[in-house]
């Protein structure tokens, strides 16, 4: 028993966040400091970074610089979408996702901010809010990521000012009231320097908040995914060939929702077939329950026919399969998307074809406005779309859960991603 608990702990402490910001904001130099500052690189690595900054004449070891390579390999013409970085401290692992902050980046700033426990928001406290800022702000809150930090960067070159901060604190504060944050710490930092990074300034001791890595460490993070509603995507079936386990049949996948216990009642879906969960896998582990994120493999008393694409759930708490689908679509391709088209579609493991029946309108994510007139959507746009699928899919609202509420958009000619949407409820 004592292994499947470590296997639960090391899943539930994972925290992916995604950082944005504009191109001198501090970015790199931030996930810099974090990475130095949790022991989370290389000697070689560090004696590297202070050769250069001694050759670039800095009087400072240039943080910014352990993750300036990606930076260098986008502005060669090196294809990056989103930059990932990992480290851990003793009480928690992450991973970051560092999105490129441009407008026109921002089906990258999407892709990285889909799965995200958390968005960290990087100003400059010189310049305040920029427009930039805002529109990370929207793309973070339509991506329903729970958690949000805004990182007044910079605070060394404003003489740690009390009144700077709380000027950006308020703005940004009014700013979120008309975005759905329901999660927002303001934190006032010096990532150069490390003030207030990981350990707490004494240049600014007006500010009685957590420090940022305290926060990150701390942020809870559990209760955001929906525990509720049993949601099983099965991706595979597996039927071992061998002689051992010739009688065994189980249905491989990460759980979506909800949570799944030997001996619950179930449905299969599309199909309507009940059954019991006869046990629950993990590698050669048998579990007596399991929940998000986790990937196991469900045992089924009856033979009943299940594939890829169906989904298990709970009899009296079931998706309603649809195959007219509302829903925010990110547009990712040169081309336009357009009434009338046809396009591949995946959502969860179920794939299918999907028409495009109507564009309802073109969402500016600068100033929340909505262009009703909009009759195509352009690439980095964002509008709300309706679909109708060949396949009903067996969705949720992406405001209930973000797995069975989101779906991608494929190009079946050449096979490539084209757009991510977000169901509306």
């Amino acid at each position: 028993m004592s292994t499947d608990n470590a296997v639960i702990t090391t899943d539930m402490d994972l925290l992916r966040f995604a950082t944005a910001g504009s191109v001198d904001d501090g970015k790199s130099t931030l996930i810099g400091r974090l990475l130095f500052d949790s022991k989370s690189i290389f000697s070689d690595q560090l004696e590297a970074v202070e050769r250069t900054s001694e050759q670039k004449g800095h009087g400072y070891v240039d943080l910014s610089l352990l993750t300036d390579g990606l930076r260098s390999e986008r502005e060669q013409g090196i294809t990056i979408d989103v930059a990932y970085r990992y480290f851990a401290t003793p009480s928690r692992k992450f991973i970051i996702a560092d999105t490129p902050g441009h407008v026109q980046y921002t089906r990258n700033m999407v892709t990285g901010a889909s799965t995200a426990d958390l968005g960290l928001v990087l100003v400059d406290a010189r310049n305040g809010l920029t427009e930039q800022s805002r529109r990370h702000a929207v793309l973070l809150s339509l991506l329903r990521v729970p958690h949000l930090v805004l990182c007044i960067n910079k605070m060394d070159l404003v003489d740690f000012d009390q009144t700077i901060y709380e000027k950006i604190h308020a703005e940004f504060t009014q700013f979120a009231t008309k975005l759905n944050i329901p999660d927002l710490e303001v934190i006032p930092i010096s990532a150069l320097q490390g003030d207030n990074v990981v350990e707490r300034s004494e240049n600014m001791p007006w500010y009685s908040g957590p420090t940022l890595m305290h926060h990150l460490e701390h942020v809870h993070v559990a209760s955001d995914r929906d525990l509720v509603d049993t949601r099983f995507p099965v991706q595979y079936v597996v039927r071992p060939k061998s002689d051992e386990h010739h009688d065994y049949r189980g249905y491989a996948g990460q759980i979506a929702g909800g949570v799944l216990k030997k001996g619950d009642e179930v449905i299969v879906l599309p199909s309507g077939m009940t059954s019991k969960i006869a046990g629950i896998d993990l590698f050669d582990k048998e579990l007596d329950e399991a929940f998000p994120p986790m990937s196991v493999t469900v045992r089924l008393e009856d033979d009943v026919d299940v594939s890829r694409g169906d989904m298990i759930a709970r009899i009296k708490n079931a998706p309603t399969p649809s195959q007219d689908i509302d829903a925010m679509v990110c547009w990712m391709a040169p081309g336009k998307l357009q009434p009338r088209q046809k396009l591949a579609i995946k959502h969860t493991t179920r794939t299918g074809r999907a028409l495009v029946k109507d564009i309802q309108y073109r969402l500016d994510v600068n100033t929340l406005h909505r262009d009703q007139d909009a009759q195509e959507l352009g690439l980095n746009e964002i509008g709300r779309v309706h679909l109708r699928t060949t396949v009903p899919l067996l969705c949720d609202p992406y405001s209930k859960n973000r797995i069975t509420g989101s779906f991608i958009l494929i190009d079946e000619a050449t096979g490539v991603t084209v757009g991510a949407g977000m169901i509306n409820g």
